[in-house]
This record gives structure tokens, sequence and C-alpha cells, in this order.
């Protein structure tokens, strides 16, 4: 009854914000959790308050609160509301057009990777200088090949989007952009990113394209093979590698340099982009999609994902002490 309350008062597009104490799966956190909680909290309330039974009530009700709490209430709620849809993480408020196009991408989650790239630029530093114009040049070629590989996904994945409930709250599925302004933006994205690799140097100009063709080639990934995952490690992968060329206009010298980066970011990449497709296993095995949950099952998948994992760390120690970091890196 309340939730059907909240949903009727919610208008269109709203968010529903749920504020609730999660306890910690992990054992040795959860123990520290728990002494916190049952112990140390009630202490202080009884010192710092003359209503010291909140501060038992408050454990006690966050102990027998049903779990899954937040995934439950989130159902509740859409049935409540006839539908409608949840926002997903990483997305800004709002309905004008500017918003939907930064939505429609996840321009925020650009600030996640991002890193990687100037990573590049800063291990090329320790052999050249480096330009605030190479940087912003950089900046702008990251920015826009994400555009690209974004743009392009939710373009070929709409009929999908439209199907799983988790995915139909998207832009072009909820009809928020229309297909001609998502093609729009793609094309205009893979000409800046194409314009930016033009202006650092020759090199990259040159491997633009086939930049460009391998980001996007893992939207259709999961149609033709099992291992999707290892094709989205690559394509973020190409950014480190993308910063250090856009310094020097050539591959590492050592050779081994930028392939132990390869490997750290594309380990990385794949082996949370398999945890990612989890909830997705039964709605891909249903419209015949393939990953590695869907081969391996969740088990073994989520093995894959951790043994991916164990490359990355050394991958990334043996990259930071060629490229000659120091003890800080």
């Amino acid at each position: 009854a309340g939730l059907r309350e909240a949903a009727r008062v919610l208008k269109p597009g709203a968010r529903f914000v749920i504020l609730e104490m999660s306890i910690p799966p992990w054992q040795p956190l959860r123990g520290l959790f728990l002494l916190y909680f049952r112990r140390i909290l009630p202490t202080v309330g009884r010192l710092v308050s003359r209503h010291s039974n909140a501060y038992n009530w408050l454990p006690e009700s966050v102990l027998a609160f049903p779990e899954p709490k937040v995934a439950a209430l989130r159902r509740h709620l859409r049935a409540a509301r006839g539908g409608a849809r949840v926002s997903e993480g990483q997305t800004l408020a709002g309905e004008s057009l500017l918003v939907r196009y930064v939505n429609f991408v996840k321009l925020p989650h650009t600030l996640f990777a991002l890193p990687f790239a100037l990573l590049g630029v800063l291990a090329a530093s320790m052999q050249a200088p480096v330009t605030w114009r190479t940087v912003g040049l950089v900046v702008v070629a990251f920015t826009a090949a994400r555009w690209v590989a974004m743009g392009f996904n939710r373009i070929a994945d709409r009929e999908y989007d439209a199907q799983n409930p988790r995915t139909r709250g998207r832009e072009l599925p909820r009809g928020a952009i229309s297909v001609s302004q998502a093609w729009t933006s793609v094309v205009v994205a893979a000409a800046l990113f194409v314009w930016a690799a033009w202006s650092l140097n020759p090199l990259c100009f040159l491997l633009s394209p086939v930049a460009l063709a391998w980001v996007m080639g893992y939207s259709l990934s999961k149609r033709f093979t099992w291992w999707p995952h290892l094709w989205l490690g690559m394509s973020l992968a190409i950014a480190p590698v993308g910063g250090w060329i856009a310094v020097m206009g050539a591959w590492s010298e050592p050779a081994w340099l930028l392939a132990a980066i390869t490997v750290a970011v594309a380990t990385w990449v794949s082996g949370f982009d398999i945890f990612y497709a989890l909830p997705d296993a039964s709605f891909d095995r249903a419209s015949g999609l393939r990953s590695a949950v869907v081969r391996l099952g969740e088990a073994r998948a989520i093995l894959l994902a951790k043994l991916l994992h164990g490359v990355t760390i050394p991958a990334l120690a043996l990259f930071g002490w060629g490229a000659g970091f120091g003890w800080w890196y």
C-alpha cells in the first residue's frame, strides 16, 4: 500500500530513491559491521542521546529486514507504477535533449575509463615531453571513441533492450531519442575522433579507422562468440596504447611494455564484464545471445572472472616497472 501511494504521487520520469542499510556479505567485514551496529552504536547512543532506544531499534530493524531489500522494493514499485522505468546508474536527472544524449551514452562513465588513456600519456612522458595540446586531444579522442562505441551499442541492441526489463528504460527503447538522432551523434563523434587522431600524428590517424571498427564490433560480438567480454576488454585496452602513441608516434621500446598494459586493462575489464553479465544470463539464453555466463554457467564464469583479475595485478606491476614509475606506483 505504501509503495502504491508513492507511485501515485511520483511524476513521470521521477526517481524513487531508497536509502537503506545493507549488511556486508563478506564475513570478516560483516563481523566488524555487526560489532559496531550491535555494541558500539547503542553504547554511544546512551551517552549522547536521551532517546537511546532509537539506537537499539535501528540495528534491530536492519537485521530483521529481508534480503534482498532494494531489489524487492524495485520490483514492487515497478508493479505499482504499471511497469514504469527504473533509471540505471551513471545517469543524470532531467529530460532535456542534452541530458538525454548524455544518458544515452552514459557520458559520466567516461571519467571511469579516461585514466587508462592518460596512463599511456603519463608513461610516454617519461621518455618525451608532453604538451597540454596533446593531453587535450587525447581526452577529445577518447571521449569521442567511447561515444561511438556506446552509441552504436545502443543502436545495435535497441530491440533486445526493449525486451529486457533491466534496459527497457534506456533512451532508444522508450523513445526519448530517435534512431536518426542516435546515428547522427555517432557519426559526429566518429568524425571528431578521426580529426583528433589526425591532429596528433600520422600513426594515430592511420590506426583510427581500425580502432573505431574494433570498438563498434563489440556490439555485435554477442551474436557469434561466447567471449564478448574479451572483445570489450581489448576495446578499452586501446586507450593506454593510444595515449602512448599520441605522444611517441610509435610502439613502445621495449615492445612488451605496451603489451603488459594491454593485458592488464583487457583482463580487468573482461573480468568485471563477466560479473555484469550475470543478471542477464536468463534473458541472453532465451534470446539466443552469447556470453561466458551462458556458456560456462554462473559458478565457472565467476571463477573465470577471478582468474582474469588474477592476471591484472602482475601485468599492471610489470608495466609500472617497465615504464619507470618508481616506488609510488
